[in-house]
């Protein structure tokens, strides 16, 4: 049996409306529960709140687009990281445009007091030290500490066995602190 263009053209069309397996209502209360925190993962993963912007986007089309039966809401919103996790990886293979933004806080024209200058510091020397870890270890520390995933959820999220999560994570955070804690620029303990 052989199929002609037209008819495998609407067989297509027929399976790619049955994946659509939410309706608009149950999409709407899925997207309100989890747009915000996913986005704030693709912001900190990429790094532009634009990127995460569009990744975001993408994210909920290629979840809708998915051949797959979810058991519950915990495994969608973890097929919907999941998703995140990789479009974020290949954002970071390509060859990037952009200019980063290089004002330090110093730079800047705007009088600031002593303990938000402190504090600003401490984020960016954050911000910096996370930009240097390999994106796993970022992966795994937001997963498990801006997101407060258990163990079995992050591995889920990333791909790796439940297993191996605690010793990921111990290495993740030492990394974090060898980068924290090292001269110039890092917090000195």
């Amino acid at each position: 049996m052989t199929f002609s263009n037209v008819d495998r053209v609407g067989l297509e069309a027929d399976a790619a409306a049955a994946t659509l397996t939410m309706d608009e209502e149950v999409f709407r209360a899925f997207y309100d529960r989890t747009a915000r925190v996913l986005w704030a993962y693709l912001s900190r993963t990429t790094g532009d709140a634009q990127a995460a912007d569009d990744l975001l986007q993408e994210c909920y089309y290629r979840l809708l687009r998915a051949k797959v039966e979810f058991e519950n809401e915990a495994h969608r919103r973890h097929y919907l990281f999941r998703i995140a996790t990789n479009l974020a990886r290949d954002r970071r293979r390509r060859p990037s445009r952009e200019l980063p933004l290089t004002e330090t806080l110093e730079e800047s024209s705007h009088p600031v007091d002593a303990s938000l200058a402190d504090a600003v510091t401490a984020r960016r020397d954050v911000g910096r030290a996370l930009g240097e870890l390999r994106p796993r270890d970022r992966d795994l520390l937001w997963f498990a500490y801006a997101q407060g995933l258990t163990h079995a959820e992050i591995a889920e999220s990333i791909g790796v066995k439940p297993g191996s999560v605690k010793m990921l994570l111990f290495r993740a955070r030492s990394r974090l602190l060898a980068l924290l804690t090292r001269a110039p620029g890092g917090v000195q303990s």
